[in-house]
């Protein structure tokens, strides 16, 4: 949930193309699970393209409209990708980076 609003950006848009959120203080809702269940399907489709994007562009012979095709393809999978890393970036809990242990600034041994 986005803890200034306590709304949560689901993975898919209403018919119009709005993004849509969830109101909900329960993370184990129907609703919710089903977002995440969603999620993890773009992501994992994602994978899947990125390899097959992989092959088709070693490929010599790929023509201009498998190209373009892939294009396509490989700009929804990454618009889904960015909602979900927006969707979950939100739902973050805020931590106050004087408590953190990791130091910040780990470039090397002193």
């Amino acid at each position: 949930m986005d803890a200034m609003t306590g709304l949560r950006l689901l993975p898919w848009s209403d018919p119009d193309g709005r993004p849509c959120y969830l109101s909900s203080d329960n993370g184990d809702s129907l609703l919710n699970r089903r977002a995440d269940q969603i999620e993890a399907l773009q992501l994992s489709m994602g994978t899947e393209l990125l390899c097959h994007a992989n092959a088709l562009l070693d490929d010599r012979k790929a023509s201009t409209t498998e190209l373009r095709f892939l294009a396509q393809r490989l700009c929804e999978a990454l618009r889904d990708t960015l909602r979900v890393a927006e969707s979950r970036g939100r739902r973050l809990s805020d931590y106050n980076e004087d408590e953190c242990p990791v130091p910040k600034h780990a470039g090397g041994i002193s």
